[in-house]
């Protein structure tokens, strides 16, 4: 489901070594401009889904966060109707899946989860959050990467290719409204384990 082998490596260790700064759960908030961006200016629709991807840490401590954030998101779901369920993916990563037709209810729900993780000391288990976007039978998503601080643009392509031209467009419209990283090499793929499918099915 979703990551390839070497996720971890890159959006963590790697990231962390190379970080430019904190990464700050307000970035979060960008999202709820960009999103009409996408559409009006791109013509990519908000495929009415999200996910905050993290690495689990074997403590009760830590279960007691996830908890919290499972309390948090169900609470929220009574007053946005944004529906939340949790999964763990083949590679070993959890993903907290939201889903909901109003992208600003998203943003303010994936906040709240990484803002908990965040509270609890557990920031550093943050790996991205992950935002859908979809044109005609096209998915494209903006990736936010917690060790970066930064959004960056991926358009898969069949199986295990990117559609360039469409991240450069999305890079190039965005750029402003987001923090786009500038340095392509941290841009990782999130390979869906099917074409069509989003990174943590």
């Amino acid at each position: 489901m979703g990551l390839l082998d070497g996720l971890k490596s890159a959006l963590g260790m790697k990231a962390e070594a190379d970080a430019t700064r904190d990464a700050d759960p307000e970035d979060l908030f960008g999202m709820s401009t960009a999103y009409m961006t996408m559409e009006a200016d791109l013509g990519f629709a908000p495929a009415n889904a999200a996910a905050l991807c993290f690495a689990e840490v074997d403590s009760t401590d830590f279960e007691d966060a996830v908890e919290n954030v499972e309390a948090i998101l169900e609470a929220g779901e009574v007053e946005t109707g944004t529906g939340a369920r949790f999964t763990t993916d083949d590679h070993g990563y959890e993903w907290v899946v939201l889903e909901d037709d109003d992208p600003e209810d998203l943003v303010t729900s994936i906040h709240f989860a990484a803002d908990e993780f965040i509270e609890r000391g557990y920031g550093s288990r943050l790996l991205a959050a992950v935002f859908a976007f979809r044109k005609d039978d096209r998915l494209a998503y903006w990736i936010y990467s917690f060790r970066r601080g930064k959004y960056y643009p991926f358009a898969p392509e069949g199986d295990h290719d990117r559609h360039n031209q469409t991240e450069i467009k999305l890079q190039s419209v965005l750029d402003g409204e987001l923090t786009v990283e500038p340095d392509k090499e941290y841009w990782y793929p999130l390979w869906p384990d099917r074409p069509g499918n989003h990174p943590w099915e």
